[in-house]
């Protein structure tokens, strides 16, 4: 099974209300679309339309302050995020997330 369809096949056991994205994580979507990248940006507002954008408040922003510092990314704010709601990030990128202590973080494109 290709990465894109186990991606699909996790997304559907999810339940309705289950998945979220983050404000930070949309940004950096939303940027690299608008460079042509995939996704289209119509593909992007349509899967806006069926997933909740989490906004990044006061909690996350104290949240990132307590990170261990690498570089300034959208990695880390994606993480300070997660860990400020006690969720957990979902990416194809875990070596990005390894050293953020107490982050549960799950690749669902590998079986």
């Amino acid at each position: 099974m290709a990465n894109g369809e186990i991606l699909r096949a996790r997304v559907a056991e999810c339940d309705d209300g289950d998945l979220a994205t983050s404000a930070i994580a949309l940004a950096e979507v939303a940027y690299g679309s608008a460079q042509g990248k995939p996704p289209a940006l119509d593909q992007l507002r349509a899967f806006l339309e069926e997933v909740p954008v989490l906004d990044f408040d006061l909690n996350a922003a104290f949240a990132y302050a307590s990170l261990p510092f690498r570089r300034a990314s959208y990695g880390r704010l994606i993480a300070a995020h997660a860990l400020s709601l006690g969720l957990t990030v979902v990416t194809d990128n875990v070596t990005h997330f390894e050293d953020v202590p107490n982050l549960n973080v799950e690749n669902w494109t590998q079986a």
